[in-house]
């Protein structure tokens, strides 16, 4: 086994929780290996157009690393006008809000808009003791890739964070976050209400509710028009 430094930059370093991490690989493994080990426990969206350097070195994914490489995560560097940015993201870890909130505001944006969807500790008088997500991961974040940059189109907003957690939840945690930012408020209210009430009517993500007395998947809005089908056997049946 070897062990490599990875360095995380920029909005990386808030993906990874830290600046810096130790990382065991088996001998001869690829930049390309790395980078499918840190996606393991984590989102693989945010690695999509980054850079990779190895001792502070530009790199390829077949390069093959060595014991004690440094291996620096590089996403697009800051520069020229502002663009307007998309983050969308699954995660196994806690979602820190106030990080993602002050990293979606910047000089241009006159308002920030924030859905921050918390588990409650009941649902219709029953007593939650916490809840599961879980999603067909490379289909949702292909989804909520798509409303976000359909949301910027639609309202004119510069910015939109989407983070969804997955796996199991206690009462008080972050479940979703949604983050607009916009030069006018208006538009920026308007596109966190239809990114939210989109994502939980289209993007494969379900939850299982545990209560004190019994655990139940929680029924989903149905599909819109387009996408539900019904079997066979039921169409011919009614």
């Amino acid at each position: 086994m070897i062990q490599v430094r990875v360095l995380c930059f920029g909005v990386l370093k808030d993906w990874l929780g830290a600046a810096a991490a130790a990382v065991e690989l088996p001998e001869g493994a690829t930049v390309a290996e790395l980078l499918a080990r840190l996606a393991e426990s984590r989102s693989g969206a945010l690695l999509r157009g980054i850079a990779v350097s190895v001792n502070a070195e530009f790199t390829n994914l077949s390069h093959v690393l060595c014991e004690g490489d440094e291996v620096g995560l590089l996403p697009p560097v800051s520069g020229g006008s502002q663009a307007a940015e998309e983050v969308v993201a699954l995660c196994s870890e806690p979602i820190e809000a106030e990080k993602w909130i002050k990293a979606a505001k910047h000089g241009e944006d006159g308002a920030v808009v924030v859905f921050d969807g918390i588990v409650r500790n009941n649902t219709r008088g029953r007593q939650t003791l916490y809840l599961d997500y879980e999603a067909y991961e490379e289909m949702a974040e292909k989804q909520m890739r798509e409303l976000a940059s359909e949301s910027r189109l639609k309202f004119g907003v510069q910015h939109v964070t989407m983070i969804h957690r997955l796996g199991r939840l206690d009462v008080g945690e972050t479940s979703v976050l949604i983050v607009v930012a916009s030069a006018h408020r208006s538009q920026a209210f308007e596109a966190c209400r239809w990114l939210i009430d989109t994502l939980k009517k289209t993007v494969p993500i379900w939850k299982k509710e545990t209560f004190a007395d019994g655990a139940v998947w929680t029924a989903g809005e149905p599909f819109p028009p387009g996408i539900s089908v019904v079997p066979l056997e039921a169409a011919h049946g009614s």
